[in-house]
C-alpha cells in the first residue's frame, strides 16, 4: 500500500498537484466508520457486501451526506435454445471461473433452456476438467487461490449448505489440499427457489438450472435481491429487445452474447436493488462525484415582482 501511495503521489507532484489527493491505507471497520461519520467528506464511495453497504448508507445519511454504493452481485447468464453454444460455453467458463469467482460480476447462476440443457452441461464439464489451477502469474493458469483462509472456510460452509438445500454437485465441491487457499471450480445443479441461490458465495461456484420460456428465465434472473449484471445468449432480435426492455432484466448491466463480467469501460458500471444503485465509470459516475448547483445571474438593474408591489421610482 505504501509503495502504491508513493507511485501515485509522484505522478501527482509531476503534474503540480497535491500528493495528498490520493491516500491509500489498510485498516478495519474502525476506519470505515470514521469515514462514514466524518462531515468533512460529502461523498462516500463504498464497494463491498450489501450488508456492510447498508450500514455505511445509514451512517452517511444520518449526517445528510451522499453515498455511491457498488455492492453484491448475483449475476445470471441465460442461454436460449437458439444460442451459439460454443460462444456461450467459453463465456460461462470465463465468467464463472476467472479470478476464482471473486468478482462482483462473476457469473453465479446459469439458466439453460431445457432443450439444450444436457448439451451445455456436457461441454461445461469437459472444459472444467481442463482448468489449470495454480499460480495466476504463470501462463495458462485460469484459476488462482481465494483471497484469504476465511474465504476458503466460507467456500466449505457454502458447499455444506448447498448440499443441505438439495443441491447436486456435478463437479468440484472440495478444497485443494496445498499451500494457499485453493478450491475446485464447482458446478451445482439446484432449484432456483432454494434460499442459498439468493445469496452471493464469493467463490468459483456456479448454480445451474433449467427453464422453459423466456418469461421463466427473466423471472428467475430477477428473483434475487441483487441486481448488478446479467446476460443472455440468443440470435433472435425479439428476445434481445424483450431482455433489454422494461419487462426484461432488472439489473444495472444487461448484456447480450457476452458474459456478465465483460463491462464496457466507458459505460456506467453498477447495479440496482441490493447492489446499491451507484454507478462507477461513465457520465453517470462523474455526475455523482460533482456538486450540482443551479445558477441564475441578473445582468440588469430591474427585478420584476409578480405580486404587484411598488417600491417607487
Amino acid at each position: 500500500v505504501n509503495i502504491l501511495t508513493k507511485l501515485v503521489a509522484g505522478v501527482l507532484e509531476k503534474n503540480s498537484l497535491p500528493p495528498a489527493i490520493f491516500t491509500s491505507f489498510c485498516g478495519g471497520a474502525d476506519i470505515g466508520q470514521a469515514i462514514a461519520k466524518d462531515t468533512r467528506i460529502p461523498l462516500v464511495s463504498f464497494t463491498g457486501s450489501s450488508k456492510v453497504g447498508l450500514m455505511v448508507q445509514q451512517t452517511v445519511n444520518q449526517r445528510f451526506g451522499k453515498c455511491l454504493l457498488e455492492l453484491s452481485g448475483n449475476n445470471a447468464i441465460i442461454v436460449m435454445d437458439d444460442a451459439d453454444i460454443q460462444l456461450a460455453v467459453r463465456s460461462i467458463l470465463f465468467a464463472a471461473v476467472g479470478t476464482a469467482g471473486q468478482r462482483c460480476t462473476t457469473c453465479r447462476r446459469l439458466l439453460l433452456h431445457e432443450s439444450i440443457y444436457d448439451r451445455v452441461i456436457d461441454q461445461l464439464l469437459s472444459v472444467y476438467k481442463q482448468v489449470k489451477v495454480g499460480d495466476p502469474l504463470e501462463k495458462g493458469t485460469l484459476l488462482g487461490p481465494l483471497h484469504t483462509s476465511e474465504s476458503r472456510k466460507n467456500f466449505e460452509k457454502g458447499i455444506e449448505t448447498i448440499k443441505s438445500k438439495g443441491g447436486k454437485i456435478l463437479t468440484g465441491g472440495s478444497v485443494i489440499e496445498s499451500e494457499g487457499n485453493y478450491v475446485q471450480p464447482t458446478i451445482v445443479e439446484i432449484s432456483p427457489k432454494a434460499d442459498v441461490v439468493k445469496e452471493e458465495l464469493f467463490a468459483p461456484v456456479l448454480y445451474v438450472m433449467k427453464f422453459q420460456t423466456l418469461q421463466d428465465a427473466i423471472e428467475i434472473n430477477n428473483s434475487v435481491p441483487q441486481g448488478l449484471s446479467s446476460s443472455i445468449f440468443t440470435r433472435k432480435p425479439e428476445v434481445i429487445f424483450k431482455w433489454i426492455g422494461p419487462q426484461g432484466s432488472d439489473c444495472g448491466i444487461v448484456n447480450v452474447n457476452i458474459p456478465t463480467n465483460g463491462a464496457e469501460i466507458g459505460g456506467a458500471f453498477g447495479g440496482e436493488k441490493a447492489t446499491g444503485g451507484g454507478r462507477e465509470a461513465g457520465s453517470d459516475s462523474w455526475k455523482q462525484y460533482m456538486r450540482r448547483s443551479t445558477c441564475t445571474i441578473n445582468y440588469g438593474n430591474e427585478l420584476p415582482l409578480a405580486q404587484g408591489i411598488n417600491f417607487g421610482s
